[in-house]
């Protein structure tokens, strides 16, 4: 059954026929599409079986919060039957609420990066007190040596991979640059999106307004820094994550800072804003690491076949990026901290 038949099936489980559908792809994950049906649209999105379905009673419960706070959010439509998804044999289908905006896979304006701070800043200190215990836990998410390790195993397994020489040399910087890394403290788990990075928010196309949040399958408890290290790390590359040549922009992180800090209201401990710029350096080695780990096993992330040769090649270039503006940052680390004190010291 292709894609076309079983958008067909699955849709009839929520009262929807005679439509169009246009595939977004912009993820690096889930398969999504736009629907239109009557006068009405939809996100339907085919979730990665790397998501337990659990993921959804998170969503509904953090969505439904912010939806109650008076922020804009998108939220889950059930099935006729209720559902939050539509099992369909092995695949999991779930239909959001859609938003009209425009989003950006990388930031060329500081104000843009100014109000994903505003709502990045929105977002956590609406949740902040929220009593909800996460169903999904996410242990992984973040373990640096764990992806480490795994790219130290794929180097070692995949001896044979017809580019294996091209990325070897990049695999090597990376574990070199991770035996550099600074050690985090251990502050305070909070509730947090997860993946605040530039393609997860949404603005008005008009007048650059940040709009809301959107994916929320990474929904769970993490140190903030490292909340902080996910958005910067997308946030300050303003030539985005498909090219080699990055920088880390100054302007951008400023600018998102400030935002944050206008909404957040003091909501960061002392020691969670000094993290924010070595949890960014964190981010991006554990990202170049994934990435080069994917560039041999090429299992993991989606890629663009229009712009590249191979999964392969993209993974590598992804990798390559994270790196060198893990490399443009570490040239610039004390602007960068003083950045950081100026805006909440």
């Amino acid at each position: 059954m292709d894609d076309e038949q079983q958008i067909r099936s699955v849709l009839k489980n929520y009262g929807i026929e005679n439509f169009q559908s246009e595939q977004i792809r912009s993820g690096l994950i889930n398969q999504t599409w736009l629907i239109t049906h009557q006068q009405s649209q939809y996100i339907l999105q085919r979730v990665n079986p790397i998501f337990p379905v659990e993921i959804h009673r998170d969503i509904e419960a953090i969505t439904s919060h912010l939806s109650e706070a008076g922020l804009i959010t998108p939220k889950i439509i059930t099935t006729n039957g209720g559902h939050l998804i539509y099992e369909n044999g092995n695949d999991i289908w779930r239909i959001y609420s859609y938003i009209k905006g425009v989003t950006y896979n990388n930031i060329t304006q500081p104000k843009i990066a100014f109000e994903a701070g505003l709502l990045l800043g929105t977002f956590h200190h609406s949740i902040r007190d929220m009593h909800y215990e996460f169903t999904n836990s996410r242990s992984a998410v973040h373990n640096t040596f764990l992806h480490l390790k795994n790219l130290r195993t794929a180097l070692a397994e995949k001896k044979g991979h017809a580019r294996f020489q091209d990325i070897l040399p990049l695999a090597t910087d990376i574990l070199e640059y991770a035996d550099t890394l600074p050690v985090l403290p251990k502050t305070e788990l909070r509730k947090v999106h997860g993946d605040p990075k530039i393609n997860n928010f949404l603005f008005d196309k008009t007048t650059g307004k940040g709009i809301c949040l959107l994916d929320f399958d990474t929904l769970g408890n993490m140190q903030l820094p490292l909340e902080f290290g996910d958005a910067l790390r997308s946030w300050c590359n303003p030539e985005g994550e498909d090219t080699a040549d990055t920088t880390f922009s100054l302007e951008n992180l400023s600018a998102g800072l400030e935002g944050y800090a206008i909404k957040s209201d003091n909501l960061l401990t002392t020691d969670e804003w000094h993290a924010i710029i070595p949890a960014t350096q964190v981010i991006y080695i554990e990202l170049a690491a994934r990435f080069c780990a994917d560039a041999l096993n090429e299992n993991y992330f989606s890629w663009d076949p229009e712009s590249f040769s191979s999964h392969s090649e993209h993974s590598h270039i992804r990798a390559l990026s994270q790196l060198t503006a893990y490399q443009s940052l570490t040239e610039n680390l004390t602007e960068s901290n003083q950045i950081v004190t100026r805006i909440f010291n």
